[in-house]
């Protein structure tokens, strides 16, 4: 039986890649059940140091199964949206809140679920094909993964109605132009690669500063300035007795090149 998630190592970075090309990559029980454990493994392995999250064959991720989902409603259950509870939120709680880089590489479609899971990432890779379609609207729902949180972070309040509402395919160029795609690639094949490359990149630099300012954003993002102020004494509190922050400040006193070890 295919393994519906795959986490390959190389180094510091793990790549993690939904694998459900078939059905591109749409999100089943299994799946999400394997996503939502998968990160919980990543966040608490301190020798990954930067995560790359992508999608099997032609698409990124289509969003939820409807095959499933349709069986579930003809059930009868009360509750056929349980699956937000149990796997969604836990998911976005923790992709969004990984203490470390997150690179989504967005090959082909990103719809529903699967846009929100990319929006979660820090930084979003695409190519010619990558689009993102909010398609909750289009099947009853609104949205659902942390959308609601991320979107208007990204794009603005006015922005991210349209968006949900109207629920129309963003090509790549306009990704790229609303800050959906952090970076354009020119070639479908290289996104992954350079979704990688980035991933290196970024698992070579100081780690536990990289987790400090994605902790202090997300609260100066929608705080008061005293909030802002208070997460950065605490981010600066924690960054500063790190060896990183020792070694950094020599190198740069002694004009070498810091080596970050990640602590």
């Amino acid at each position: 039986m295919t393994e519906p998630l795959l986490v390959e190592r190389d180094g510091a970075v793990a790549t993690v890649t939904l694998n459900r090309p078939e059905s591109l990559n749409s999100l089943d029980t299994a799946l999400k059940e394997a996503l939502r454990d998968a990160l919980g493994e990543l966040e608490r392995d301190r020798t990954v140091r930067a995560v790359v999250l992508a999608g099997a064959g032609r698409a990124f991720c289509v969003g939820q199964d409807l095959r499933e989902h349709v069986a579930t409603l003809e059930t009868g259950t009360t509750d056929p949206l349980g699956t937000v509870v149990a796997h969604y939120n836990p998911i976005a709680a923790r992709l969004a809140g990984l203490p470390k880089p997150v690179i989504a590489a967005v090959r082909g479609t990103a719809a529903g679920a699967g846009a929100s899971l990319a929006l979660l990432a820090d930084f979003r890779i695409g190519g010619p094909k990558t689009t993102f379609l909010m398609a909750f609207a289009n099947v009853g729902l609104a949205g659902d993964t942390g959308v609601s949180w991320s979107l208007p972070r990204l794009v603005g309040h006015a922005k991210a109605i349209e968006l949900l509402m109207l629920a129309e395919p963003v090509p790549a160029a306009e990704a790229q132009r609303l800050g959906l795609l952090t970076r354009l690639v020119d070639d479908d094949e290289q996104v992954l690669a350079t979704a990688q490359e980035l991933a290196a990149r970024l698992a070579s630099g100081p780690t536990v500063a990289y987790g400090a300012i994605k902790r202090q954003l997300s609260v100066g993002d929608a705080g008061t300035l005293a909030d802002a102020l208070a997460a950065e004494a605490q981010a600066q509190s924690i960054c500063g007795a790190t060896a990183d922050h020792r070694n950094a400040t020599a190198a740069f006193v002694a004009k070498e090149k810091p080596a970050f070890e990640g602590r």
